[in-house]
């Protein structure tokens, strides 16, 4: 029997949250979910270049546990990219911390998002 999930902090949620092949209509495209501590892994350590301990201290979780989580995210932008799906970004166990860090994210108010 596997641990239930801890909440990731994570500064935001995106004010850009799905993205799509130009010149494909949605319905004829099958939909990948980048799950929100998952835009945040890649936030941190590939935009942000955070080392892995630093950003997974962020996020409140263990290193191996933010490479498990970057490397889901890697293979799922990957899918995206060389097979044209869409990409939805949203969901997942999250708590949003709202400090200083927040600057690429749209802001909410609420404390958790399942």
């Amino acid at each position: 029997m596997t641990r239930p999930k801890c909440y990731r902090n994570i500064c935001g949620i995106p004010d850009k949250n799905y993205f799509k092949p130009r010149g494909i209509p949605t319905l004829d495209l099958e939909e990948v979910v980048l799950n929100l501590d998952e835009f945040e892994a890649i936030r941190l350590a590939d935009y942000e270049q955070m080392y892995q301990k630093d950003a997974a201290d962020r996020m409140n979780v263990s290193r191996q546990t933010f490479g498990r989580i970057i490397n889901e995210a890697h293979k799922k932008i990957a899918d995206v990219l060389v097979n044209g799906k869409s990409l939805n970004i949203e969901g997942g166990k999250i708590t949003l911390n709202e400090t200083r860090h927040c600057r690429h994210a749209k802001k909410h108010r609420s404390g958790r998002n399942t």
